[in-house]
């Protein structure tokens, strides 16, 4: 029996989760915490271009991969993560650079080169196009360095492609270039699962996935059960000092002879009454 292609089996002890991302793209803190959490399997980036990365996805070459959307859903589930902004690349010396940001308007009178690998897909940009052929974006920026024309990318891949005599402008109402994670459905697993909780920002208590980990059991506070003691103390204290006011009470009102208003009595028993004068 031939040995199982660890890209074809992602969650087999020890394999590795391939995750692919087009350029421009940088996993570096979702790979990070990947690390933190899945110490069983390690996170391996493969580069693939835009216009692979579905194809890679189809034949097992990565199990997931971070990529440009649209991407056609047959068979592929994908979650969108942020959306990046577009900028214009033009020679140092453009009349743009005397701008902090620029409109599509002023494109207008620019004339704009669009490679054959272009991922920002701005089909009605303003601007003439350039004539010809020009088959990758480190070709397309060759000729704004020229002073040719003028390029819209990604923030990102404009960033990864800028040399000496070139700069870029945002472009504030452009169409912005969404990012997002895809898989394929029939391959969904446990650790597709993990990184979809990671690139969300989920905690890893919090984690769907393998990682997810059981709440530690609450224990009563030490504080609140002093408080019921003292409470039940101060209860029984209170209850028997009362107890003690009402006897204490009780013997006050009797004056000691148990007889209430009882008045003083000779020696034989008889009241002593009024007094009499002495007859002359």
């Amino acid at each position: 029996m031939s040995e199982q292609d660890p890209a074809q089996a992602p969650d087999s002890p020890g394999a590795a989760f391939r995750l692919g991302m087009v350029p421009g793209v940088n996993p570096d803190r979702w790979a990070r915490v990947w690390k933190e959490r899945i110490r069983d399997h390690t996170l391996e980036l493969v580069p693939v271009a835009a216009a692979d990365a579905v194809a890679a996805l189809r034949s097992g070459d990565v199990a997931a991969s971070i990529l440009r959307l649209p991407v056609d859903r047959d068979g592929i589930d994908a979650i969108p993560m942020y959306t990046e902004a577009t900028v214009v690349v033009v020679p140092k010396d453009h009349l743009f650079t005397a701008a902090e940001e620029i409109t599509a308007a002023d494109l207008a009178d620019e004339t704009l080169v669009v490679p054959d690998d272009d991922v920002l897909r701005w089909t009605d940009a303003p601007g003439d196009r350039f004539a010809g052929t020009v088959a990758t974006t480190s070709d397309a920026v060759d000729l704004v360095a020229a002073g040719h024309a003028v390029l819209v990318a990604p923030h990102s891949v404009a960033r990864l492609h800028l040399r000496r005599g070139v700069t870029t402008r945002p472009v504030v109402d452009a169409p912005g270039s969404a990012v997002g994670l895809a898989w394929l459905t029939e391959a969904y697993d446990d650790l597709t699962e993990e990184l979809i909780g990671i690139v969300r920002g989920r905690t890893a208590s919090s984690s769907r996935g393998r990682g997810a980990t059981d709440p530690a059991p609450t224990k009563p506070s030490p504080r609140g059960a002093a408080q019921g003691s003292t409470k039940g103390s101060t209860k029984a204290t209170t209850k028997g000092s009362g107890k003690a006011a009402t006897s204490g009470q009780g013997a006050g009102r009797s004056g000691g002879s148990g007889r209430r208003g009882a008045g003083p009595r000779t020696s034989g028993g008889r009241k002593p009454g009024p007094s009499r004068g002495r007859k002359r």
